[in-house]
């Protein structure tokens, strides 16, 4: 049953609400609540917020919130094990969620709401002149390094203790479904270790993935990552970052499964972020693959991670 319409937010416990509102402001999101309990930012596009961080003694990822289709989708969650009743989300907008629990302990909201908030103003992507397709006449670029605007929240990617299971649930909770996979040779789908998710829209096209697990003796977050316009802003915060003298992590690159361009960071608390942009879109024609290689193997350009970048 598809029951996802989109992946909505990331949720953190954090001892220090001050150094991550700053941190996540000059990463391009914009504060709607911060008091002593809770802080919420959004992005430019329309949603209530996108990265939720609740106070607390220890610095710890509590999970993900889901858009879904109907409020009877929300109540058909609420009715089976393990959930939560329907409760208000608390925002100027309303809406209303159910919380569940994933196996290894992830908080995973669903979320309804009949109401969103107005879109942000963002500059429309450049026109970009490649070698045959010359789009862009009598412009010119003009670009400054700068606290880019994050659109959205794009994926998070999970390491769980087993691989299968979180499939299964995902696929039975929410309705995602597997775009491509990580495993061993000779690339075997029931051999997968590793599976990209995305929302299933059928002959839609959506994301190549909003979440990605993977088996792993560390379970937690690997990373989140907010989509940016375009490489020009993803550049330009880039630059910024760096000048602001926040911790760079890995990029800028290309990646192989999704294709898009990426530049990771890591927060005051030393969570890993991901700026992205240029991401593969999708539907049910695609075709899934197994991927049996290494991590520094997934990229196609630029800065690569290590081996050791999924472990």
């Amino acid at each position: 049953m598809t029951v996802a319409r989109d992946i909505l937010y990331v949720r953190y416990q954090l001892a220090d609400l001050d150094s991550a509102e700053a941190f996540m402001t000059d990463f391009g999101l914009t504060t709607v609540q911060h008091d002593a309990k809770v802080l919420r930012m959004r992005g430019a596009e329309a949603a209530p917020f996108i990265y939720e961080a609740v106070k607390g003694d220890e610095n710890r990822f509590l999970g993900v919130g889901f858009s879904v289709r109907s409020r009877a989708a929300l109540q058909h969650l609420a009715s089976l094990p393990g959930s939560a009743p329907v409760a208000p989300l608390n925002t100027k907008e309303g809406g209303e969620f159910v919380r569940m629990q994933m196996p290894d302990g992830f908080l995973i909201d669903a979320v309804w709401s009949s109401e969103r908030p107005a879109d942000c103003r963002v500059r429309g992507p450049f026109s970009f002149n490649a070698g045959h397709r010359k789009q862009r006449t009598n412009a010119s670029i003009r670009q400054r390094a700068e606290a880019a605007p994050a659109l959205r929240l794009g994926h998070v990617v999970l390491h769980v203790s087993n691989h299968r299971e979180a499939v299964r649930w995902l696929n039975e909770r929410l309705g995602l479904i597997a775009s491509d996979h990580f495993g061993p040779p000779p690339g075997r789908i029931e051999d997968a270790v590793g599976s990209f998710m995305r929302v299933d829209a059928g002959g839609e096209y959506v994301d190549h993935h909003c979440l990605l697990v993977l088996e792993s003796k560390r379970i937690g977050v690997h990373h989140c990552s907010f989509e940016l316009q375009d490489i020009d802003h993803l550049m330009a915060a880039h630059d910024y970052l760096l000048a602001r003298g926040y911790r760079l992590d890995c990029g800028v690159g290309r990646h192989l499964l999704g294709s898009q361009i990426y530049d990771y960071w890591r927060d005051p608390a030393g969570f890993r972020v991901e700026h992205y942009t240029d991401g593969d879109i999708v539907n049910a024609q695609h075709t899934p693959t197994v991927f049996t290689g290494s991590a520094d193997e997934t990229t196609q350009w630029g800065m690569a991670p290590d081996k050791a970048f999924f472990d």
